[in-house]
């Protein structure tokens, strides 16, 4: 119960990563907002959380409303005395349409595909920052995640996903900029491949736009768990040494061998920075792979090789 007494806002959190994250966190001893847009789910997942042990408080929020955003945090505001600790930018409505439009280009698709993916994703994102960093300026500490991925650095899926995802690392490493000083940590955590129940899902059809690709099932099938990222936040809350890493783009494979776990089911998380899997990914000389050794890791820039 490491993070016991802490207040944390995990949004988006009614399934996948955010409810992993949640439910790490709850497990951590923390009291957490989770946010979502239907009641009933938002129940469901709540239920799950408060039996790891902390405290699971419901929000219906919808990220892409400011006044659902500025409710949200009032509420903390008035509920914990001014107090928060964490708060995990989750929230995204972009996976349904992103499925639905796999091997189209940007200009085959309806520009609002833009909006689907950044609205939430990043503009709710900024938003949610803004009101928790007032909290956690006024108290001199406190931990800002924004959960982004690899497609802020290599083409992955479509252009809109790319500049979204590029544009959360740079938030979070600009509002480390500008909160360093105040106690506050900013970081952005890439997850790898995860295995939610929405990838799941489409894993089990074979005419689906994961189950055609051979190689992109592949990836998922030996892909983490929803809870791995929240594993990683609740070291990274404890880790004493936090604000030398604000500002900074964290991968979860990096973080699990920072701080020596694995994944909560016993897997090893897969390294995406090693040399032996940047050049499985790599046509041609895959086959090399067999013969590099596991321990050889090269810098985060040679991640765009793989694309």
């Amino acid at each position: 119960m490491a993070l016991s007494g802490w207040i944390c806002v995990v949004t988006g959190a009614t399934r996948g990563i955010g409810k992993g994250i949640a439910l790490q966190l709850s497990e951590a001893g923390a009291t957490v907002y989770i946010t979502g847009r239907q009641e009933k789910t938002l129940k469901q997942a709540a239920a799950e959380v408060s039996e790891r042990g902390g405290r699971c408080l419901p929000v219906v929020c919808d990220s892409s409303k400011e006044t659902d955003i500025k409710e949200l945090f009032e509420r903390v505001q008035q509920e914990q005395n001014g107090r928060l600790d964490i708060l995990v930018n989750n929230a995204y409505a972009g996976v349904q349409a992103i499925m639905d439009n796999m091997g189209k280009k940007f200009w085959e698709v309806d520009p609002n595909m833009w909006d689907t993916i950044n609205n939430t994703g990043l503009r709710g994102h900024y938003f949610c920052s803004v009101y928790a960093s007032r909290m956690m300026v006024a108290q001199g500490k406190g931990l800002i995640v924004v959960i982004s991925s690899m497609g802020g650095l290599r083409y992955i899926f479509n252009v809109p996903y790319g500049v979204g995802k590029a544009a959360c690392d740079r938030m979070a490493a600009d509002m480390g900029v500008e909160l360093r000083k105040r106690g506050v940590a900013s970081v952005s955590l890439w997850p790898g491949a995860v295995q939610t129940e929405t990838i799941k899902d489409y894993m089990s059809h074979e005419e689906g736009p994961i189950g055609r690709d051979p190689k992109f099932k592949d990836v998922f099938n030996n892909g983490e768990t929803t809870e791995l990222s929240g594993r990683c936040i609740v070291e990274l809350a404890k880790d004493k040494n936090l604000m030398s890493m604000t500002g900074r783009v964290l991968m979860t494979c990096e973080l699990a061998r920072r701080y020596g776990f694995k994944d909560v089911d016993g897997r090893d998380v897969v390294d995406y920075t090693s040399l032996k899997f940047l050049i499985s990914q790599v046509p041609y000389v895959s086959w090399l792979s067999i013969f590099t050794p596991s321990f050889i890791r090269v810098p985060r820039s040679f991640l765009s090789l793989g694309g």
